[in-house]
């Protein structure tokens, strides 16, 4: 039953008309300007520069930690910085500036940091509550409503936990994100905003469902901001868009009181993650937030600080040229080319072959993988049964929010997410067990590789291409699987699909329709420039040990390209 006050369109419209508000008239684009963006292929670096002044392209220039050494320092204020990062977003509000001079007077007075984060502008996907303002995940009947009850007291009065230990950390919150509507959607498009592109290439998808971060820090409109995954959806959008990104294993971080779908599914968790403009970003973030023992608010969190051992003993493993230190132990990565369901692009496939590379001319053991030769269980059966996980309760959550305004479906959803009976408690405690067997033989097959040595790490596609055609993403496998398993990822930008180079394989023989649709897709043209950003994959809950491995991994790459052709790069 649907009793809407107004029609779901004029709620929708009203709603940009309030964001573009908040925005400061000196610092809206022309109508002249608007039409040029338009027309640009890519929005990033020049382009949105034109309209800073070289004080702000040198604050956004930075990153998270040089932010903060600076307003340590004195060489930067707080309201500098945030009224350059809000200006880059064009979201700014008085909120964020109030909120960056009280920070400045703070210090004025104190001499003294409120936190790790002093004064450091964070981004949040439009999950995440903050007390006063809109939390849509995206839905048009969220709008001025706590989780679409508009006659609750709690409406803008509840606030993430995250969010109030990212405000006692000195963190300043200047701006949400966009999203997909239902979150489960690997590219970023819905009824209030409409469709979010990839700013390195507007032909492209800024990816999902954290897609409205990760095209933010394309732009240098944030270097840290908070997502959430549970199917791809914070290392997508960093892969596709050229930044780095963390998910942790779920129970690492507070999930109290952040806004999801389907909240009672909590077999295969969603997780909060991060994004990034810099590792160091992440390093910071995670740490940060570890120090205010979230596990003590929220239950579900495991009681795990930060643990510096871990990450010395990985990082003094390298020199800080990421070449393999005599007198100490070499890495030893794994690396999986393609999860033989769906064959990635040529310019993932370079991505990959860069990376081991590296790492081998930097003293490093870099050793393949081939899974579908060790279980009857491959990629594909994983991705099947997540999404089982996802679809258990028929998408009646999401038509419950789609009833609210009387919203429909968008169209790229329409035919997965129809309403349906969901499947019964014996069918889900099967689906359960599948899952459980699933992760046994993954970490039976990770004990198995001791004997020869044992592998810290595994290097392996985030999709089977580089930031996606949209309407054309046909395979979520490879960031899927991952999830089921509950593994520790960092994403890192590797390279850009170069048409010269990353040119079809006509000779390539696809081994199923779905193979045959996604390599039917690529087009060099279309995807020239386009990020290529890899996974590093770790086992549960060994954040520390693999960010650590991504610094070694980065700075392996950035040595090997002093030493490489152009093109590699």
């Amino acid at each position: 039953m649907r009793l809407v006050s107004a029609s779901w369109q004029a709620r929708a419209a009203a709603k940009r008309e309030d964001t573009l508000n908040k925005i400061y008239p000196e610092w809206r684009l022309s109508p002249i300007d608007l039409a040029r963006a338009k027309e640009q292929r890519n929005l990033t670096g020049s382009f949105i520069q034109q309209f800073l002044q070289t004080e702000e392209i040198s604050i956004i220039s930075r990153d998270s930690i040089g932010i903060v050494d600076a307003i340590k320092k004195g060489e930067l204020t707080a309201v500098q910085v945030t009224s350059a990062f809000c200006k880059t977003a064009a979201i700014a509000h008085q909120i964020a500036l109030e909120r960056a001079a009280w920070l400045d007077a703070h210090f004025s007075a104190t001499n003294s940091p409120v936190g790790p984060l002093h004064g450091l502008p964070v981004s949040l996907k439009d999950q995440f509550h903050v007390r006063g303002v809109d939390t849509t995940m995206g839905y048009v009947g969220w709008i001025g409503s706590n989780l679409g009850i508009r006659s609750s007291l709690d409406a803008h009065q509840v606030e993430s936990q995250i969010t109030t230990e990212l405000l006692s950390l000195g963190a300043v919150l200047y701006c949400k994100t966009s999203l997909p509507q239902t979150l489960l959607f690997a590219e970023t498009k819905n009824n209030i905003i409409g469709q979010t592109l990839n700013p390195n290439n507007q032909h492209l998808s800024c990816g999902g469902s954290s897609g409205g971060e990760g095209a933010l820090q394309a732009l240098r409109g944030s270097t840290l901001g908070i997502g959430t995954d549970i199917g791809g959806s914070v290392r997508i959008p960093a892969a596709f868009n050229g930044v780095f990104a963390l998910k942790p294993t779920p129970e690492r971080l507070p999930y109290r009181c952040v806004a999801n779908n389907n909240p009672g599914q909590n077999v295969y968790r969603s997780t909060i993650g991060f994004l990034s403009t810099s590792l160091g970003g992440l390093d910071l973030l995670l740490r940060s937030e570890l120090s205010t023992k979230p596990w003590l608010r929220d239950p579900e969190v495991v009681p795990l600080p930060f643990r510096d051992d871990i990450a010395s003993e990985y990082e003094s493993r390298a020199n800080p040229d990421g070449t393999a230190k005599a007198s100490a132990k070499p890495l030893k990565l794994g690396v999986l080319w393609t999860d033989c369901d769906v064959q990635p692009h040529p310019p993932i496939t370079r991505g990959l072959r860069i990376v081991v590379e590296a790492m081998r001319g930097a003293g490093h053991e870099v050793v393949y993988l081939d899974f579908s030769n060790h279980f009857e269980i491959g990629f594909k059966e994983a991705e099947i049964a997540d999404l089982a996980f996802l679809m258990a309760d028929g998408a009646h959550d999401i038509h419950t929010q789609l009833d609210l305004s009387g919203e429909p479906l968008i169209p790229d959803l329409e035919a997965s997410f129809q309403l349906r009976d969901p499947i019964n408690l014996l069918q889900y405690q099967d689906l359960t067990v599948k899952g459980l067997e699933y992760e046994s033989a993954y970490s039976d097959y990770w004990n198995s590789t001791a004997d020869n040595g044992g592998k810290y790490a595994v290097i392996m596609p985030a999709a089977p291409h580089a930031a996606v055609i949209p309407g054309k993403y046909y395979h979520t496998g490879y960031t899927e699987v991952i999830n089921l398993l509950n593994y520790s990822v960092v994403v890192i930008p590797v390279t850009k699909a170069n048409k010269d180079i990353d040119v079809i394989d006509k000779s390539y023989e696809p081994s199923n329709e779905l193979d045959g649709l996604n390599w039917e897709a690529y087009d060099p043209e279309i995807y020239d420039g386009a990020p290529v950003g890899l996974q590093l994959v770790a086992r549960k809950f060994e954040e520390e040990k693999i960010l650590s491995i991504a610094k070694i991994v980065v700075a392996a790459l950035e040595t090997a390209r002093k030493g490489v052709p152009t093109p590699l790069v």
